[in-house]
């Protein structure tokens, strides 16, 4: 019998590899990535990789550099902090998951496909405003006034399996599905290898993950 489809963003690092490997389960997946003039391309290219190790179809959507200005993630003049900061941090890009998933949503009328999969996290919550719950389902209600497809009856669902994981809880999880996360790319400043830096917030909160969650840490570090 034929897998329904599915829209899986698939950033490359350890959070979107674990949904990958949730949805495949279950539906026949279409990643998408994304280049919005991050700091660099190793986690498209981390992408890249688990789609083909997936065996599913895999699309880089480009967002021009400068419409997602003002993060230390897209402008290398904001130093990139080591340490949780109080409300929202200079990490947090404007607009990410709500652009990232408008073109989901558009992707998903093409393919006739009523499930979009996203790995955001309100558990270990680094203050971002579009990772909370109340962001997925605000979405999930806009995507079905707004579309031709929500509007006849079919009813499109965002899935985000791990939002209210911890981040040993989100491994384990991806450990039994046999994910590999030596692969995947979590470092807000990976070099051109995919190696990460081992002191930036991101890599800090996977440190730590692997520890609370008792396995070896296979993470590249530089």
């Amino acid at each position: 019998m034929n897998k329904p489809k599915a829209i899986v963003l698939l950033s490359g690092g350890l959070d979107s590899a674990t949904v990958l490997a949730i949805a495949s389960q279950k539906f026949d997946c279409h990643a998408i990535s994304f280049d919005y003039g991050q700091r660099g391309l190793s986690e498209i290219h981390a992408a890249k990789g688990l789609a083909s190790r997936y065996a599913v179809t895999h699309q880089v959507i480009k967002i021009d550099t400068g419409v997602m200005q003002g993060s230390a993630l897209t402008d290398e003049s904001i130093a990139v902090p080591e340490q949780p900061e109080e409300g929202i941090p200079v990490t947090y890009v404007p607009a990410r998951n709500t652009l990232f998933l408008s073109h989901a949503l558009a992707v998903a009328e093409v393919m006739v496909s009523q499930d979009i999969f996203i790995g955001v996290n309100a558990v270990d919550y680094s203050g971002y405003p579009d990772c909370r719950p109340e962001f997925i389902d605000a979405f999930e209600n806009m995507a079905n006034l707004a579309t031709k497809a929500g509007v006849e009856g079919k009813q499109l669902t965002i899935h985000a399996p791990l939002i209210d994981k911890s981040k040993a809880e989100i491994i384990n999880i991806g450990v039994e599905l046999k994910v590999d996360y030596s692969v995947t790319v979590s470092c807000y400043q990976a070099n051109e290898h995919g190696e990460a830096c081992g002191s930036c917030d991101s890599c800090q909160l996977r440190r730590r993950g692997f520890e609370n969650a008792d396995i070896s840490d296979p993470t590249r570090y530089f």
